[in-house]
């Protein structure tokens, strides 16, 4: 007989983020994926909680173990999420947002729906960095995609992979950056990408 894993709250994955994450930009990270995969949730009519929780804790273990190999993140988090009760669907969409290491492919569209995000957000990240404001507030679809043809702009971004995820999603480049930049907008001051008052010269 299989026992069914309970889902974790929210708030019982927060506290496992802070326990092993302390640089504010990886929290920053993981928000802002978390943001998108809720969103996502709530287009395909899936459970916005269990999307939620696999964007928040997809580089929970990054920050301690940075190598991505059989013995580093997404594997070593994989193993403490198992010891800890979390489900096996948050632990494989975990493992298939790095198939190079772990050999585990997306397949499910929670999983494939990671993939197209996880890389977007740093990269919608770094376009509003260059903006005057330093606000994603200020951020269009329009801007991004100007970035985006500028190859030596945020060059690590695999833009090749964010596009063909999206596409295996059935969702247009324009319209998947969308989604995300508007989830990300919706907490920029978490992010630190609100609007700060002009100081006086």
């Amino acid at each position: 007989m299989t026992v069914e894993r309970r889902l974790p709250t929210r708030e019982e994955a927060w506290e496992l983020v802070r326990q092993y994450t302390t640089q504010p930009h990886l929290l920053r990270h993981m928000r802002a994926v978390e943001a998108a995969m809720r969103a996502y949730a709530r287009r395909f009519g899936e459970d916005e909680e269990l999307w939620g929780l696999v964007g928040l804790l997809h580089d929970f273990d990054y920050e301690r173990y940075p190598t991505i190999s059989s013995e580093g993140h997404p594997v070593v988090g994989s193993r403490i999420l198992r010891e800890r009760g979390y489900p096996e669907e948050v632990i494989r969409a975990i493992l298939a947002h790095a198939s190079d290491v772990t050999g585990v492919e997306p397949e499910s569209l929670l999983e494939k729906t990671l993939v197209a995000v996880d890389e977007l957000t740093g990269f919608l990240v770094a376009v509003a960095l260059v903006r005057p404001t330093r606000s994603i507030l200020d951020v269009e679809v329009s801007s991004v995609k100007k970035k985006w043809k500028a190859k030596e702009f945020a060059a690590a971004v695999n833009r090749q992979e964010i596009e063909k995820a999206a596409a295996e999603l059935g969702v247009p480049l324009d319209e998947h950056i969308r989604i995300v930049l508007e989830a990300m907008k919706e907490i920029a001051e978490e992010l630190g990408l609100e609007r700060k008052p002009v100081e006086a010269g």
